[in-house]
């Protein structure tokens, strides 16, 4: 089937109704002795619940779309200045591509109509509603769907950006996209959204801490290994040289604005607007992944002044998207304490994993393995914790089986434009910039020939 509004594991229209009065109106209760018309009277009309479901998809959309500027920022901010020019071309090319690849395929193999297997292609390129027309049966516009779903395809392809930045050439990186973003990514999104295998089997992951975040940083980690650190980076002696970046104050704006954005990542996926019930819900998810983030960031701030007796705002930061991606995948189901507790582990985890990644000689430069990969598992696994519902074995599945096929796919293809057209620059390229080498153009022309860094 095509994708319903049931990926928060929670029915869009009326059925919901009763639940969510039930929870959000104890007055209204007692007035209302029948559940149907107590459900009839918290509910609106087919009509106006999907004028107001698509609303949510269209307002979510473009939040998570407005992610793309907080991801171009961020990476722009930690990137070193000969390099920021090419890293913004890299983002809003990213973004565009995904999104003329999950029209071509990518939608239709993320949702192609069959439950429980394992892939499948729909009808391609996917076809909007005609002008004027509405299917009310669904509950919701196509469009906005789709749109909805596009910007979560794009924020994958994002995570990749920055953790391979400044040692990558653009046209082997935009093919790597092409391919993440038409085939990788929506194969995965159809085990669980489009009620493949892992969704038969009880897996749940609300709004993508496996599928949209450990899938990107799966990809990541294999261009990391494939494609080696920067040079420099590593000496012989084992000591890590610091390449500071460009922009503090460019990376926090960037980080705010992916904070703002989640609210629409975490609060659409609840899927419907239509009861009293879904709106409640949608204010308890905004809560959650706010305080998630939050305490993400006091983790990161405290554990770096007690390890290093210095607070270290590189990693306060990626501890406020730690906390976010950790958050992601059930932020409905806990209270705020547990929110907190899952957000705060998660942003412990950039700070214990970034140290162990550069001991390794790893080189991800934005720390998106550790935020994207490492608390989106954290994440997945711990929706038992709060929703007894959810098997512990679903979700080590899901983990596993998504970091096994993609990393297998990425390195086929990392490993494919290794060996044919080449995926770094020369060391002169490297060691110059790629804002010369792959655009010619320097985002900080004065700076980058004065100081030469």
């Amino acid at each position: 089937m095509k994708r319903t509004l049931s990926r928060s594991a929670a029915p869009a229209l009326a059925a919901l109704a009763l639940a969510g009065v039930g929870m959000t109106a104890p007055a209204l209760a007692q007035d209302v002795a029948d559940p149907a018309a107590l459900a009839a009277a918290e509910a609106v009309s087919g009509g106006t619940a999907y004028i107001l479901n698509t609303l949510l998809f269209l307002i979510g959309g473009f939040l998570v779309m407005w992610m793309a500027a907080g991801f171009a920022m961020l990476e722009a901010g930690l990137v070193r200045s000969k390099n920021v020019s090419v890293q913004c071309l890299k983002n809003i090319g990213l973004y565009s591509i995904a999104g003329l690849m999950f029209w071509v395929i990518g939608y239709s193999i993320a949702y192609p109509g069959f439950e429980g297997g394992f892939f499948g292609i729909g009808d391609f390129p996917y076809a909007m509603q005609g002008v004027g027309e509405a299917d009310t049966e669904t509950g919701y516009s196509i469009a906005s769907d789709w749109f909805f779903q596009m910007v979560f395809c794009a924020t994958t392809a994002s995570i990749v950006s920055g953790a391979v930045a400044e040692r990558v050439k653009l046209v082997p990186f935009f093919i790597f996209v092409t391919v993440l973003t038409g085939f990788i990514y929506p194969v995965i999104v159809s085990w669980e959204w489009g009620a493949g295998w892992l969704d038969a089997m009880g897996f749940s992951d609300f709004a993508g801490s496996t599928l949209v975040h450990s899938t990107g940083g799966w990809a990541a980690l294999m261009g990391v290994l494939i494609i080696g650190p920067r040079l420099g980076r590593y000496g012989k002696d084992g000591k890590v040289a610091v390449f500071p970046g460009s922009s503090i104050p460019l990376a926090t704006l960037g980080t705010f604005i992916l904070w703002l954005g989640w609210f629409g990542f975490n609060g659409a996926s609840q899927l419907a607007m239509g009861t009293i019930g879904d709106v409640s819900d949608v204010s308890k998810i905004f809560v959650n992944t706010n305080m998630a983030a939050a305490a993400g960031v006091v983790v990161a701030i405290i554990a770096t002044q007690l390890r290093y007796k210095k607070a270290d705002t590189t990693m306060a930061l990626n501890g406020a998207l730690a906390g976010l991606v950790a958050i992601t995948a059930e932020p409905l189901t806990p209270n705020v304490g547990m929110a907190i507790i899952i957000g705060g582990i998660g942003g412990l985890l950039p700070v214990i994993f970034v140290p162990i990644l550069d001991k390794f000689k790893i080189d991800d430069v934005v720390g998106a393995i550790p935020v994207h990969l490492v608390a989106g598992i954290w994440g997945t696994l711990a929706v038992p914790l709060t929703n007894p519902a959810v098997p512990f074995l679903a979700q080590l599945t899901g983990v596993v089986a998504t970091g096994v096929f993609v990393c297998a796919l990425s390195a086929i293809v990392w490993f494919a434009l290794k060996a044919t057209i080449g995926v770094r620059p020369s060391e002169e390229e490297e060691l110059a910039g790629l804002d010369l080498s792959e655009t010619g153009i320097e985002a900080y022309p004065e700076f980058a020939r004065t100081s030469g860094s």
